[in-house]
C-alpha cells in the first residue's frame, strides 16, 4: 500500500511505502519484546548465556522449518563454496554478542534505556556503513540532514537517560 501526499507551495510529492514501514515497527516492537521475555528468563534461571542459547536455539529450529517449508530451490555446492568463510560465522558471533548483551543488560538499565541505545547504535552505523557503500550494499551520502539527525538522535538519547 502506497501513499502519495503533496506540500503545499511547492508540490513536492513525498512517497512513503506505508505497508514496509508498518512491518518495521513490528519487527522492532518483537525485538524488544522477545528480549525483554529471554532478559527474563536469564534472570530466573541466573544465566544470561543460557537464554541466549535457549532463544538462538528456537530461532534456528524456526528458521530450518521455514526454509524446509518455503525453499524450492537450494544453492549448488560450488556457490556454497565460493562464499569466503568468514561469510558463515561473522553474522552469528555479531548476533550471539548483541543478543546476549541485552539479555545481560536488560536486567540492569531497563528494556527504554538499552534499546534507545542499542537503536541509536544501530542507526548511527547503518549511516556511516551507508555513507561508505561497506559490505557492497548501496552507498547513500551523509548529508547535512542526516548528521542533523544523528545529533537530534543522540540527544533524544541523552533526554531519555539523563535528564
Amino acid at each position: 500500500m502506497v501513499f502519495v501526499f503533496t506540500t503545499e507551495g511547492n508540490l513536492m510529492q513525498h512517497t512513503i511505502a506505508i505497508l514496509p514501514a508498518m512491518l518495521a515497527l513490528l519487527a522492532g516492537a518483537a525485538i524488544a519484546v522477545q528480549a525483554s521475555l529471554n532478559a527474563k528468563l536469564g534472570v530466573l534461571i541466573h544465566h544470561p548465556l543460557i537464554a541466549t542459547s535457549v532463544a538462538f536455539s528456537c530461532a534456528a529450529l524456526c528458521a530450518v522449518a521455514m526454509v524446509l517449508i518455503t525453499t524450492r530451490y537450494y544453492p549448488p555446492l560450488h556457490l556454497i563454496k565460493s562464499v569466503p568463510i568468514y561469510m558463515w560465522f561473522s553474522g552469528g558471533l555479531l548476533s550471539a554478542f548483541g543478543v546476549g548483551m541485552f539479555y545481560f543488560l536488560i536486567p540492569k538499565m531497563g528494556v527504554g534505556s538499552l534499546m534507545s541505545y542499542a537503536l541509536t547504535g544501530q542507526i548511527v552505523i547503518a549511516i556511516v556503513a551507508s555513507h561508505f557503500g561497506w559490505f557492497g550494499l548501496p552507498q547513500a551520502t551523509i548529508t547535512a540532514t542526516k548528521a542533523c539527525g544523528m545529533f537530534a538522535l543522540v540527544g533524544g538519547i541523552v533526554l531519555i537517560n539523563w535528564v
